[in-house]
């Protein structure tokens, strides 16, 4: 049976002087649970009719309802089915609707025993109720701002003709039940003196009020996390904007550390980058709450003694320590013995760690210290710290994109230069060889009655360019070869005197007929053997005297010495009193096809290619080379290193068998 007025219109019509009210459904749930208690409460049994309006709102107070029937026989529960709601007589009377019954758009719940009566009897009022044009389709509200107009109260006249109307309307929709509600009437409506019922609406109210700040404590809950993703929003938008304005990754650490060191109420904060093989960091960004907190800015931390640190690299994942004192808190496995001088001397009370990781790789570190009061970390502002160091690693990314592109920039730059070398190169050092040739040939194919001494001459002239051409191509291909990794190296223990001597026959052999500056040698035969190529460390020595000599006129002097540096490194010293070397082009001087002078107005010959070629073959060695000069005019010194030869324990430890026997063997 439907029924087309509602029950509170058929309540409003039977009591005139009834008035409704606004409730939203917050107040009905904190109302209904109040009133549903307050039957649990009390050993007199009581009639109870509820309506649900939808199977589903029932579905979240079942188990209620069952401990409600467990001691009160006069239980109804009405509800449209969606499901597996039906007409039932289990531990309750349940009652199904037409769903297009305006039962489905009201909230009833009714209450009356022999000490008390009390309804709550509404109607849902949707949005189309306030003159909406019910053409457009209507916004579905949120659930706790559903509104409902109704009556609630404990008036024993209103609860009588609330429970009189429910039980018609139960009755119509089955039938079945007339003896049990007649019953219901008999006992609860007709049986009670509802003049002299005594209200004490202090436990109800204790209830209600009790519901109603659990309710505050979940909307002061839900306004925290609301307040709590507003500011991880704010956070990584500020580290977003910080991005998108520069890719300095020193400004956005500054910004970052400062902003969650603040966001977090932290006493100290660090941000720095590093890498996992890496044994200690400079920390750059440093947040300080107070001036008194210990400062590690421009301090070197020690990761490799830290197992905190350590632990957080392996795992990639997040620690938070919320008391460094108390070792339950740690892992058994992680001993802070090693670094408690460090957390005393910082004043480290609580401490996280979240790491810096893109795609798997670590990348650096936040650190956050509670100095001043203990205090445990949350899960949500652990959640915050990630999310930021998501951010940064993003920029790291970004920062290291721009810096190889830069980089790739520089080398196209290079390139474009070592391409204008050589052309200009090749026009000059190719060409001109080459046309000293053609005349020469030329000469000697035309003029048959040349002078025999005038023969001579042309034909040496014309070796001397071929000599000089091949030298050209020779050093080309050797460049190619030690940047393209093809050349076999063969390294073995080589007195560096043997070297030298061997560097300045060649030198000598080259240029027997001009004259060369005195060269001087102070290479002591008591230094220890190097691990080199000879090959390739004689031309080195032959590249670099034959640098020295060019650019050092008569009566200069060159000079070549040699002595034990640190590391196991001996270090090699070409110096000459010379032309010199600009200090801003002390480096450049290494570079491919390289003229101080410009590659088309030269005073001195050669290709540009002796220390490229110097650079490559000592790196590939082992060592390391560089220029040194006070400037123009105050000559120049070549240094490299070379590593020694060290022999192998076993070998030592054979050595010093063999002595003993032969010792003995003496004996």
């Amino acid at each position: 049976m439907n029924r087309s007025v509602s029950i509170l219109e058929e309540l409003l019509q039977q009591l005139p002087g009834l008035r409704s009210q606004i409730y939203f459904k917050s107040s009905l749930t904190a109302l209904s649970h109040a009133m549903e208690d307050q039957v649990l409460a009390t050993t007199e049994s009581s009639l109870v009719i509820a309506n649900f309006q939808q199977e589903r709102f029932y579905r979240q107070e079942a188990q209620r309802y069952r401990r409600i029937s467990a001691h009160n026989d006069q239980v109804y529960v009405l509800a449209a089915p969606e499901t597996e709601f039906s007409n039932s007589s289990d531990e309750y009377e349940k009652v199904a609707f037409d769903p297009s019954d305006n039962l489905s758009n009201e909230w009833h719940l009714i209450v009356i025993n022999r000490l008390y009566s009390t309804c709550l009897v509404c109607r849902e009022r949707h949005l189309s109720d306030g003159g909406a044009d019910p053409g457009l389709p209507l916004p579905l509200p949120m659930d706790q701002t559903r509104r409902f107009e109704g009556i609630w109260t404990f008036n024993p006249q209103v609860c009588w003709h609330a429970a009189d109307i429910m039980l018609t309307q139960i009755q119509g929709y089955r039938p079945e039940l007339s003896e049990k509600l007649a019953a219901a009437r008999a006992y609860y409506l007709d049986g009670v003196d509802r003049d002299t019922q005594d209200i004490d609406p202090d436990p109800f109210a204790q209830r209600l009020v009790t519901y109603l700040q659990a309710r505050q404590y979940k909307l002061i809950k839900a306004y925290r996390s609301i307040a709590l993703k507003e500011r991880r929003e704010r956070l990584a938008n500020l580290i977003s904007s910080a991005i998108r304005q520069t890719l300095d990754t020193t400004q956005i650490f500054s910004v970052a550390v400062r902003e969650l060191g603040q966001a977090l109420k932290a006493d100290r904060g660090l941000i720095y980058s590093c890498r996992s093989q890496d044994s200690v960091v400079t920390v750059e960004h440093e947040f300080l709450s107070e001036p008194s907190i210990p400062s590690l800015r421009d301090k070197t931390w020690s990761l490799e003694a830290n197992p905190l640190i350590q632990t957080v690299m392996e795992s990639q994942g997040a620690i938070a320590v919320d008391d460094v004192s108390a070792a339950e808190a740690l892992d058994s496995a992680m001993d802070l013995a090693d670094i408690q001088e460090d957390i005393e001397q910082l004043q480290i009370r609580s401490w996280l760690l979240v790491p810096i990781v893109h795609q798997g790789n670590f990348m650096g570190m936040i650190e956050l210290h509670r100095c001043v009061v203990q205090q445990d970390w949350t899960v949500h502002e652990q959640d915050l710290v990630e999310a930021i160091a998501v951010q940064l690693g993003l920029s790291l990314i970004q920062a290291d994109a721009y810096a190889n592109l830069e980089n790739l920039n520089q080398q196209l730059e290079a390139l474009e230069r070592t391409r204008s070398n050589l052309i200009a190169i090749t026009g000059h050092e190719l060409r001109t060889p080459l046309s000293t040739i053609q005349v020469c040939l030329e000469s000697l194919a035309s003029e048959p009655d040349m002078p025999l001494e005038l023969r001579q001459v042309m034909l040496t002239t014309a070796l001397e360019d071929a000599e000089r051409m091949r030298k050209l191509v020779q050093d080309f291909l050797t460049l190619s070869q030690l940047e393209s990794g093809r050349i076999e190296w063969h390294v073995e223990a080589l007195s560096l005197e043997e070297c030298v001597d061997l560097a300045l026959s060649s030198l000598r052999a080259r240029q027997r007929n001009e004259s060369l500056p005195l060269i001087k040698t102070q290479v002591p035969g008591s230094l220890p053997l190097v691990r080199a190529d000879g090959e390739w460390l004689v031309e080195v020595l032959s590249k670099l005297l034959d640098n020295a000599c060019k650019f050092t006129d008569s009566p200069g002097e060159v000079s070549i010495e040699a002595h034990r540096g640190d590391r196991g490194m001996l270090e090699v010293t070409v110096a000459d009193t010379g032309r010199g070397i600009e200090p801003n082009r002390l480096e450049a001087v290494f570079d491919r096809f390289y003229q101080e002078e410009g590659a088309l107005r030269r005073t001195a010959g050669g290709t540009g290619l002796g220390l490229a070629i110097c650079r490559q073959v000592i790196r590939n060695l082992g060592g390391q080379i560089w220029a040194v000069s006070a400037g123009r005019g105050q000559g120049s010194q070549f240094h490299f290193t070379l590593p020694l030869f060290k022999v192998s324990s076993r070998k030592k430890r054979g050595s010093k068998a063999k002595a003993r026997k032969s010792d003995a063997a003496k004996r």
